[in-house]
C-alpha cells in the first residue's frame, strides 16, 4: 500500500469535515473567476439585488437544474430558504400538521432526536421506532414500526451525519406524507421524489456553503400553516414569492447552482452514485480487513457519506489526528457526542482523498499496532 503523501503549504488539503464541507474545486474556481464581475454585469453576485433580472435568472436556472438532477415532478415545489435544516424542525410541523395533533418519527440518532424535540412544541411527536437500544447503529426494519393511525406525517432522518447510519431504501407510508431530513446525503444517489411529501436539506454538505436550505414539498401540503406561523416559515407565502419573501442567501444559492451544473456534467445522480459507491467500498473494505480500526454500524445500514470509526486503543486518538493533519487529511475527529473518528466523504471528496486516507491509516496501524 502506498504511503500517504505529506501536504505542501500551497496545496489544498483533503477535508473530511462533516459540514461546512469540502466543495468541488471546479465550482470554487468558477466562482473565483466570476467573483468581481459576474458575466460582465459589472458587479459580484454578492452585490446584486435579489429582485434584479440577473439574480432572478440565477435562481431560476438553479431550480431548473435541481429539478433535472433529482427528477423533481411538477407536483412538488422547490424552495431555497434560510435557517438551515434546524429551522425546518419547526417549519415542518407548523406547515404539515393541517389540523392534526400527532406526527410519527423514527429515531435513528442525534438529528432525529433534535427534530423530535422541536416538533414536540407543536404536536405529540410520537416515536414509532428507535435504534437507541443498540446505540443508534442501525435502521429499524419497517415491519417493527408502531405507527399512529392519525399521524399528520411520518418523519425520518435518512442519513445520520453523526452516527453514520443511512436508509438505503424508501419507507412506504401509504397516504401519510413521508418527510425526510436528507441534509447529509441529498444528491448523492438517484431519488424518487414522488414518494416523499417533503424533503429538506441543509446545503453545507453536498450542495454548497452554509446559509441555504433546500425544501422540496408536495404542493397539496402547503397552504395549511398554523395561524401563528412566522411569514418566513410559511411554505405558501415563500412559494408564492419564489423563495424571495425576504432577501435569500444569494451567494449560497449561486454556488448551489454551480454545484448542480457540476453534478450534471458528471452524469447526474446516477453518475455520482457510482463514484460514491467506490469511495465507500474502499474505506469500509479497509476497516473490515483488520482489527486495529472498527466501524460500529450494521453493514446494511452504513452511510456512504459519513464513516465513523474507532481505534482499538483510544489513547492513540490524539496522535492519529495530529499525524493525519500533517498529511493534509483534515477534520477527522468524531463528533463530541460519540468520540472516535469520522470521515465524511461527500460528493466533492475525490477518490484520491479516500485512497490517501486509507494509505495513512495502514501506515499508522503498522507503526502503532
Amino acid at each position: 500500500m502506498a504511503t500517504a503523501p505529506r501536504i505542501k503549504p500551497s496545496e489544498r488539503i483533503f477535508n473530511f469535515g462533516a459540514g461546512p464541507a469540502t466543495m468541488p474545486v471546479e465550482v470554487l474556481e468558477k466562482a473565483k473567476g466570476e467573483l468581481v464581475n459576474w458575466h460582465e454585469a459589472g458587479m459580484s453576485v454578492m452585490e446584486m439585488s435579489h429582485r434584479g433580472k440577473e439574480f432572478v435568472a440565477i435562481a431560476a436556472e438553479a431550480e431548473a437544474d435541481l429539478r433535472k438532477l433529482a427528477a423533481i415532478p411538477a407536483s412538488h415545489k422547490v424552495l431555497f430558504l434560510q435557517g438551515g435544516a434546524t429551522m425546518q424542525f419547526s417549519a415542518v410541523p407548523m406547515n404539515l400538521l393541517r389540523g392534526g395533533k400527532r406526527a410519527d418519527f423514527v429515531n435513528t440518532g442525534e438529528w432525529s432526536k433534535k427534530a423530535i424535540a422541536e416538533a414536540g412544541k407543536y404536536c405529540e411527536a410520537r416515536v414509532v421506532a428507535s435504534s437507541e437500544d443498540r446505540n443508534f447503529t442501525y435502521v429499524p426494519k419497517q415491519s417493527t414500526w408502531k405507527r399512529s393511525p392519525d399521524a399528520a406525517y411520518l418523519h425520518i432522518c435518512s442519513n445520520e451525519t453523526i452516527g453514520g447510519v443511512e436508509y438505503h431504501w424508501t419507507p412506504d407510508t401509504g397516504e401519510v406524507p413521508l418527510v425526510a431530513d436528507m441534509s447529509s446525503h441529498i444528491l448523492s444517489r438517484p431519488l424518487d421524489v414522488a414518494r416523499y411529501g417533503l424533503i429538506y436539506a441543509g446545503a453545507q454538505k453536498n450542495i454548497g456553503p452554509a446559509g441555504l436550505v433546500v425544501v422540496i414539498v408536495r404542493e397539496d401540503l402547503i397552504g395549511h400553516a398554523l395561524p401563528d406561523t412566522p411569514n418566513v416559515l410559511d411554505y405558501r407565502l415563500q412559494s408564492d414569492a419564489d423563495s424571495m419573501l425576504n432577501t435569500p442567501p444569494t451567494f449560497s444559492l449561486y454556488l448551489a447552482g454551480l454545484t448542480f451544473k457540476w453534478l450534471l456534467e458528471r452524469g447526474g445522480l446516477a453518475g455520482i452514485e457510482q463514484v460514491n459507491i467506490r469511495k465507500a467500498a474502499l474505506l469500509y473494505g479497509y476497516l473490515d480487513s483488520q482489527d486495529f480500526y472498527s466501524n460500529p454500524v450494521a453493514k446494511e445500514d452504513r452511510s456512504r457519506m459519513n464513516v465513523p470509526f474507532t481505534l482499538r486503543d483510544a489513547s492513540l486518538d490524539a496522535a492519529f489526528l495530529a499525524e493525519a493533519e500533517a498529511r493534509g487529511l483534515s477534520q477527522l475527529k468524531g463528533h463530541r457526542s460519540v468520540g472516535g473518528m469520522r470521515a465524511s466523504i461527500y460528493n466533492a471528496m475525490p477518490l484520491e482523498g479516500v485512497e490517501a486516507l486509507v494509505a495513512f491509516m495502514e501506515e499508522f496501524r503498522k507503526k502503532r499496532g
